[in-house]
């Protein structure tokens, strides 16, 4: 199986923007969970777990009666993961390191979900159908993912359109499917899934706020050195120490509104 291929690095900085794109599609991420009808007491799989977002959540909506395991490759991300959910007091959610391609459970579980996973992975469907193998019949697959190409501003602002162009450019490049969103009902349905379900969320932020301009800024900045070597903008038209302020001033300008990615999702059932 392909491996996966995650773009965006894992320093401090980027840790920094994972917290802040997190906590803005907290409440989406949180209902798509809850449509899906994860019930208390069950035992759940958290896919490339980052910093244990979607685990606590998980293991909010299973209870104490229930159990979370989060699963990621980077030790670091881990350990705060760990520390971030010890400091939440929610002791039924743990962490483990294996490669989301290849990881295997000696217990199958009742429930599998993963966020902003499938986006960065070389064959989506092929990772899907590895981790039937761990779950258990009947039991619930959730795929929560981004689609970039609903990203928009209203009224239409041409520098926002560029710098979003960028950002999907720069992801296809490096192997990632900006508009996988779109298209996850199909996947779990390749995977040999049964009873989908799809559908999106999208966050629309007021320029008046700025955290629409600062969430595009940060992502841009993250992907500058694929943007900058594929050739897709130059690092004087990327200009990384004015962008924010360029994407508040343009967007605050036309009083827009920013539409973010989609936060969309679908689930089904195994055989």
């Amino acid at each position: 199986m392909a491996e996966q291929k995650y773009v965006l690095g894992s320093d401090a900085e980027e840790l920094e923007r994972l917290e802040r794109q997190a906590a803005s599609i907290e409440r989406p991420t949180r209902q798509l969970l809850q449509a899906a009808g994860i019930s208390p007491g069950t035992r759940a799989l958290d896919l490339g777990t980052g910093l244990g977002h979607v685990a606590r959540i998980l293991g909010e909506l299973v209870g104490p009666g229930g159990s979370v395991v989060g699963l990621d490759n980077v030790p670091g991300v881990l350990e705060a993961a760990r520390q971030r959910t010890g400091a939440a007091g929610a002791n039924h959610v743990t962490f483990t390191q294996g490669d989301v391609t290849t990881w295997r459970a000696e217990t199958p579980f009742d429930v599998i979900a993963g966020r902003l996973l499938l986006f960065h992975t070389a064959d989506p469907v092929a990772v899907v159908r590895h981790h039937l193998k761990n779950l258990k019949p009947g039991g619930l697959f959730v795929a929560i993912d981004f689609d970039i190409g609903a990203c928009r501003t209203e009224p239409p602002v041409a520098y926002v359109d560029q710098v979003f162009g960028w950002v999907q450019d720069a992801f296809r490049a490096a192997g990632a499917w900006p508009h996988i969103g779109a298209r996850l009902g199909v996947i779990l349905e390749d995977a040999g899934l049964t009873r989908i379900t799809s559908f999106g969320l999208q966050p629309y932020v007021p320029a008046r706020s700025g955290n629409g301009a600062a969430l595009l800024a940060a992502v841009t900045r993250t992907l500058a050195p694929a943007i900058i070597h594929h050739g897709i903008a130059s690092e004087a038209e990327l200009d990384l120490p004015n962008l924010q302020r360029r994407l508040e001033e343009t967007t605050r300008a036309a009083d827009a509104v920013v539409l973010l990615p989609t936060v969309s999702g679908a689930w089904g059932y195994a055989a």
